[in-house]
């Protein structure tokens, strides 16, 4: 049983920073690419930043270069992203996922973290 569980969503003022965990269990992930997508209300589902657990490779959307950082600790199972100058357009339902490398959809999901960006 693969489960992931996000955590570290709140509410911040723009130009705040957050960081979100995503703690996975059941599953090695030497073999898989780690993700962050996010949702805005009436919007779709969008791909913010993603590595290949294990190796290298990070990809980051451009409307966060340089704001956002993720990352993992191996030891610990769980993977990070870093939010640093964030303004209202962040505001989204964050989402962790999985896929294995070399597969196009991610098959592994989080329950989500409201992440919320406003004075």
């Amino acid at each position: 049983q693969v489960r992931l569980v996000e955590s570290g969503g709140g509410l911040v003022q723009p130009g705040g920073s957050l960081r979100l965990s995503c703690a996975v269990s059941g599953r090695d992930l030497s073999m898989y690419v780690m993700a962050w997508h996010r949702q805005a209300p009436g919007k779709e589902r969008e791909l913010v930043t993603a590595f290949t657990w294990g190796a290298g490779g990070t990809y980051y959307a451009d409307s966060v270069k340089g704001r956002f950082t993720i990352s993992r600790d191996n030891g610990r199972n769980t993977g990070y992203l870093q939010m640093n100058s964030l303004k209202p357009e962040d505001t989204a339902v964050y989402y962790c996922a999985l896929k294995p490398r070399g597969d196009e959809k991610y098959i592994y999901w989080g329950q989500g973290t409201q992440v919320t960006v406003s004075s």
